[in-house]
């Protein structure tokens, strides 16, 4: 029999070969084609008696199996289920389950292995690289697992990152074999483990060199022709305890229903259906647990929160990094050196992440000084990697030698690119605009990293302002993932190229932006800051505006952002608006406040010792008590619904009129651009999938009545109110 996503080789012994190798794919997934294919195999591999036992392995060097295609989980499962009816649905889904089951145990009911009245024939699996998700749950249903012996292999079940639960028997597997707290954690937090990690669980048997794999695991097959899972034996236990019964299992499950509601802020069910999966899943027969990890899975995916997610997290994400949005009649850029203009926080994070990526930086500054400062930053992050085993010392010196700290103009004479961050000054920008392009060859693109400052005012002091563009990083750039592109009225389709292409190579997020003050993100999360510092303003509890965003989702609450950014920042930027916009600037209400916080308490945030929190040097950061003697509590405090409700929406109000207006171009953009940029909260999917979860007419009435209440900065654009009189939706297949 031929297969197109696999090959199977039957040696004299009769053991199957059978080698996945996915075609035009970099990396094996359970797609629809591998689905058929392996379900095939599977059938023959049962009724065969010449095959005696058999082997998986990998044809592709990224790895065994990295789980489903979420291309295809996103249609509804295999086939598209989502078009079917909810039985059709419920077995589409329990397909991998059923096929794995069958692996296992040679076709035979669970009773004849039971009784001993029938064997499995069996199967090992050679796992020379990554195995995730399905590719895992495929391992485990192996009854020999033989992995490269590489610390850098990842072996884990992270489809939870995502909204779902393994839906392979990963669920019952993982604690029949690692023990419930293993499993659970393993889980519910979707991190990998590595190949040692996984042998000390009882995941995996045997670590090899990778060049022996395969031949270590047809002699264990070859040496053993009956074999039973444990788990198909008279009494099986759980290691470490499981069952209702159980005083241990019964311990873990209350601590970790705890837990994890105080990590999720109940707003993951993935997290609570993998629980009551291990729970549930360890009260009955293995056969009736998987099906009850399908009921769950099923749940999941068809639920608006998790195509959210996948679509956004996943999906969106991809068609981004893949260049999405870069212009198709272009050629892919040369990008082997960078010149990066000021060599503060945001220059020497810029300078790192492409020092990373191998490509050559000239770091200026004003001083050698400040120049030399800003390769330090690489320094210890370098120092950090290699102290935690992430990098070798011969890695670290290379790439800190990548990075050229100078004052000299000149050493830009040969790069292809350049990033200017410097001083959030237009005077300033523009000098040093001046200065570059003198240097410069004239076929470089010009970069400028701005947070605020529109691209095409910038580009007026250019020489070729169709090779200049925005590229606008966010703090800290070695671990924030956006990246806005922001084309000015006269950047040409190679600037773009060009960005596009150094984002992919730095490894980053992008989304393509209107040129206009403030981009997307900083029109969004300055509303969203100054809503949190108007209920301090109105005496509203600081703990309960922190602890109602974090229940949103939000990584950390509005105030210790505040904090992180900067009060003197935000004055800073506050002022320069006001002096620019004359008559037209419209007062936030929280001008007030700011004043009081920098200039006359010189609380100005985080790095100068202080603002809406105490920042000791030994301990936890925490609010500062002093706050109320300057902004009173009131004496009725809010429901914390409420809070939440003013934070939420003063995110999506903001977002929906950036796309409103154009400055995202698109839904998923915007979702983007706001999980990635400032962490809006990922079970979500992003302010536009949220808005469509609930309905277009939902948020525009629930906006209209908080603009009614707190002001006009809630109400909806109108675009939004004549999607709600349509019936439409943002994304078309969610209406």
């Amino acid at each position: 029999m031929t297969y197109e996503a696999m090959k199977v080789e039957i040696d004299g012994d009769g053991i199957a070969l059978v080698t996945i190798d996915l075609p035009d794919r970099s990396m094996n997934v359970w797609n629809e084609t591998l689905m058929r294919d392996f379900a095939a195999f599977v059938d023959d591999f049962c009724a065969n008696d010449d095959i005696k036992g058999a082997v998986i392995a990998s044809g592709k060097p990224s790895g065994f199996l990295a789980g489903a295609d979420l291309n295809m989980l996103g249609r509804g499962g295999p086939g598209g289920a989502q078009k079917a009816s909810k039985q059709e649905q419920f077995e589409a889904v329990f397909a991998l389950n059923r096929m794995l089951r069958k692996l296992e145990t040679g076709g035979h009911p669970a009773k004849k292995l039971q009784n001993g009245e029938a064997f499995a024939k069996p199967v090992a699996a050679a796992v020379g690289g990554l195995a995730l998700g399905g590719g895992l749950e495929l391992v485990l249903a192996c009854h020999y697992r033989v992995v490269a012996d590489d610390p850098k292999i990842q072996l884990g079940v992270p489809e939870v990152q995502v909204g779902l639960l393994p839906g392979g028997g990963g669920t019952q597997r993982l604690p029949r074999l690692a023990g419930l707290q293993n499993a659970a954690m393993m889980a519910t937090q979707g991190k990998p483990i590595d190949p040692k990690t996984a042998h000390g669980y009882g995941l995996v048997q045997e670590l090899a060199p990778r060049e022996e794999i395969v031949d270590k695991a047809k002699a264990w097959v070859k040496a053993n022709p009956k074999v039973v899972q444990p788990w198909d034996k008279k009494g099986f236990k759980f290691p470490g305890g499981g069952g209702a019964m159980d005083p241990r299992a019964a311990q873990f499950f209350m601590a970790a229903n705890a837990m994890a509601q105080r990590e999720t802020n109940h707003n993951y069910p993935a997290v609570q259906y993998i629980l009551s999966c291990l729970y549930e899943g360890s009260i009955v027969p293995f056969d009736v647990a998987i099906r009850i990890e399908s009921k769950y899975f099923f749940k999941l995916l068809t639920s608006p929160q998790t195509r959210n997610m996948i679509r956004t997290l996943f999906i969106n994400k991809q068609a981004a990094e893949k260049g999405e949005q870069r212009p198709k009649n272009i050629e892919k850029q040369k990008i082997e050196k960078v010149g990066v203009l000021g060599a503060g926080m945001m220059g020497a994070g810029i300078a790192y992440v492409t020092a990373k990526a191998g490509v050559e930086v000239v770091l200026i500054d004003r001083e050698q000084e400040y120049a030399e400062k800003g390769k330090g930053y690489s320094v210890g992050l370098v120092e950090k990697a290699v102290s935690r085993g992430k990098a070798t010392k011969e890695q670290g010196d290379a790439l800190l030698a990548r990075i050229k700290p100078t004052t000299d103009y000149d050493a830009l004479k040969d790069v292809d690119l350049i990033i200017e961050a410097v001083f959030e000054d237009p005077d300033v920008k523009a000098d040093v605009i001046k200065r570059t392009e003198a240097a410069i060859p004239k076929d470089a693109i010009f970069a400028s990293n701005t947070s605020t400052l529109p691209i095409t005012g910038l580009a007026k002091n250019s020489e070729r302002p169709g090779q200049f563009i925005g590229i606008h990083f966010f703090s800290p750039v070695d671990k924030m993932p956006l990246v806005e592109i922001i084309p000015g009225e006269k950047t040409g389709d190679r600037a773009l190229a060009m960005a596009l292409d150094y984002v992919a190579k730095i490894k980053k997020t992008p989304i393509v932006v209107k040129d206009t003050r403030g981009f997307y993100t900083n029109r969004v999360v300055p509303p969203y800051l100054n809503e949190a510092m108007l209920l301090v303003k109105e005496g509203v509890k600081p703990a309960l505006i922190e602890n109602a965003a974090k229940l949103l989702g939000m990584p950390v609450g509005p105030l210790a952002l505040v904090d992180e950014t900067s009060l003197e920042l935000g004055l800073r930027i506050m002022k320069a608006t006001r002096r620019e916009l004359g008559d037209d600037y419209k007062p936030t209400g929280v001008e007030d406040l700011l004043e009081t916080m920098v200039e006359k308490l010189g609380r100005k945030g985080r790095k100068s010792g202080g603002g809406f929190y105490e920042y000791p040097k030994e301990g936890k950061k925490y609010l500062w008590p002093g706050l109320a003697e300057h902004f009173p509590l009131a004496d009725e405090q809010p429901a914390v619904e409420e809070v939440k409700e003013r934070l939420l929406y003063a995110q999506l109000i903001p977002a929906a009129h950036c796309y409103a207006e154009g400055i995202v171009p698109d839904p998923q953009s915007a979702d983007l651009g706001a999980i990635f940029g400032w962490g809006f909260a990922p079970w979500t999917g992003g302010p536009m999938s949220y808005v469509d979860m609930i309905g277009v007419d939902a948020f525009v009435r629930k906006a209209e009545s908080l603009a009614q209440k707190y002001g006009e900065r809630f109400n909806p654009p109108r675009k939004f109110r004549d999607m709600a009189e349509k019936n439409e939706a943002l994304y078309k297949q969610a209406a």
